[in-house]
C-alpha cells in the first residue's frame, strides 16, 4: 500500500493555495473522502477524526505504537494465576464478561490446581428464586475457607454490597469470584475494592494463536510433551490451533 499512502499524504499536505488553484486540491480531497483508505494513513489524528471518523481507532492506535511500542495496543493474555495472587480472602475477584466468552472452564481448572476442586469450590447462577440460596452459601464458606463464585451477579445486584460488607471474619483461605456483564448498576464500591479481570475474545489469527498455547490443556507441560512422536504431535497440534484460529 505504499503508493496509496503516499497518494494520500500528498493530498493532506499543507493548506491549498489563494485563487483558482485552491479548487483542484479541494477536489481531489472531495474524491479521497470517498476512498477506502488504508489504516495506516499518513496524516494528523486530529484530522483523520474530522475527515475520517471511521479511521479514527486505527489511527490512535498507530500513534500510540509508534510512539510507545507494540505492547500498549495488544492486549495481555489472560492471566488468571496473576489476578489470584494480588486477591486476598476479604478481595472479590470480579470477571467482567464479554459476549462469547465464558471464564467458568479455566477457573474450576485453576481451582484443581490449588487445591480447591468438587465442594472446596461451590458455584451458583444468579436469577430468580436464587437470592436466598447465595448467602447461606456465602457464609458457608466463609467459616469453612473455601471458595464461592457468583455467576451472572448483573441480574441480581441489590444484596451484593450487603454480602461484601459483611467480610470482616473470614477465613484466610476463603475466595469471592464474581461473574458480571457491564451493568451501569453493578455496586462501584466493589468494582474498588475487588480485582477485576476481562478475557476478551482474540482480534486476529495472532492472538488466537497465542491464546491456544497459553490455555490449558496446551500449556500443560505432560500434555505438550507426553508424545512419544514430538515432531509430528506438534505439526499437528499446530495444525489444529490454526484451523480453531481460523473458524472463530
Amino acid at each position: 500500500d505504499r503508493p496509496e499512502s503516499a497518494r494520500v499524504a500528498a493530498i493532506f499536505q499543507g493548506p491549498p493555495s489563494v485563487g483558482g488553484a485552491a479548487a483542484q486540491p479541494l477536489g481531489r480531497r472531495r474524491r479521497c473522502l470517498g476512498r477506502n483508505l488504508p489504516d495506516r494513513v499518513p496524516a494528523p489524528t486530529l484530522l483523520v477524526r474530522v475527515l475520517r471518523a471511521e479511521k479514527t481507532v486505527p489511527a490512535v492506535q498507530e500513534c500510540v505504537k509508534a510512539k510507545l511500542g507494540p505492547k500498549f495496543i495488544e492486549p495481555p493474555t489472560f492471566d488468571l494465576a496473576g489476578s489470584f495472587e494480588d486477591s486476598g480472602s476479604r478481595t472479590p475477584l470480579i470477571f467482567i464478561l464479554s459476549p462469547g466468552v465464558d471464564p467458568m472452564a479455566q477457573l474450576l481448572k485453576f481451582a484443581d490446581d490449588k487445591g480447591f476442586g468438587g465442594q472446596k469450590c461451590q458455584s451458583i447462577s444468579l436469577g430468580q428464586g436464587q437470592g436466598p440460596i447465595a448467602p447461606a452459601m456465602f457464609k458457608e464458606a466463609q467459616k469453612a475457607g473455601s471458595w464461592v463464585v457468583l455467576q451472572n451477579c448483573h441480574l441480581t445486584v441489590s444484596w451484593l454490597p450487603a454480602i461484601v460488607n459483611d467480610m470482616a471474619s473470614v477465613h484466610k483461605d476463603f475466595r469471592l469470584w464474581l461473574t458480571s456483564y457491564l451493568s451501569d448498576r453493578f455496586p462501584a464500591s466493589i468494582l474498588q475494592h475487588g480485582v477485576k479481570m476481562t478475557n476478551e475474545p482474540p482480534k486476529d489469527i495472532k492472538a488466537n494463536l497465542l491464546k491456544s498455547f497459553v490455555s490449558d490443556p496446551v500449556a500443560d507441560e505432560k500434555f505438550f510433551g507426553g508424545c512419544s512422536k514430538p515432531l509430528e504431535w506438534e505439526k499437528l497440534l499446530f495444525g489444529i490451533c490454526m484451523f480453531h484460529a481460523v473458524v472463530q
